[in-house]
């Protein structure tokens, strides 16, 4: 005898695992023990004491005015979207700014030298720099064989 479910049961089953996933709890993003929405409220000085060494020297030089501008064109950007949606991309060559609470949510086009790479701005990211998102150079890719002329004598079987 085979046992068949009825239509009903298989729609309650599928009506819990709605719910379930309703249920279910993200972690909540802690940036060495402050909470996102925390970070978001502090001062620069209070975010320099949880940076590493360089990103706080280079805080504590002051932001200059290119910085300043893409921080003020990533806050229009995000004022222009529609709630709930993303803003639009801000091109950018400062692969050397440093990533702020404040820059959360953005996309940022950063340019690697050939063209600007879209990232989206995340809570883990914040205390790195911009060009560690956007790679510099097309990785090696090992054991194929190449045409060039000091390689024409190599033998390739077919």
């Amino acid at each position: 005898f085979f046992y068949f479910p009825k239509k009903n049961q298989e729609i309650m089953d599928e009506e819990k695992v709605a719910e379930l996933r309703k249920k279910r709890t993200f972690r909540k993003f802690t940036f060495r023990g402050i909470e996102l929405d925390q970070l978001l409220d502090l001062t620069n000085d209070e975010l320099m004491d949880l940076i590493s060494a360089r990103a706080r020297r280079r805080m504590s030089r002051g932001l200059k005015r290119k910085p300043m501008a893409l921080v003020k064109r990533l806050r229009q950007a995000k004022k222009e979207a529609a709630p709930g949606e993303k803003p639009r991309g801000i091109k950018t060559h400062l692969r050397n700014m440093i990533i702020v609470p404040e820059m959360i949510g953005s996309i940022i086009g950063i340019y690697n030298g050939k063209m600007f790479c879209g990232v989206e701005m995340k809570p883990e990211m914040i205390g790195m720099y911009l060009g560690e998102f956007a790679i510099t150079y097309k990785p090696v890719r090992h054991g194929r064989p190449g045409v060039s002329a000091a390689h024409t004598a190599r033998f390739i079987p077919l």
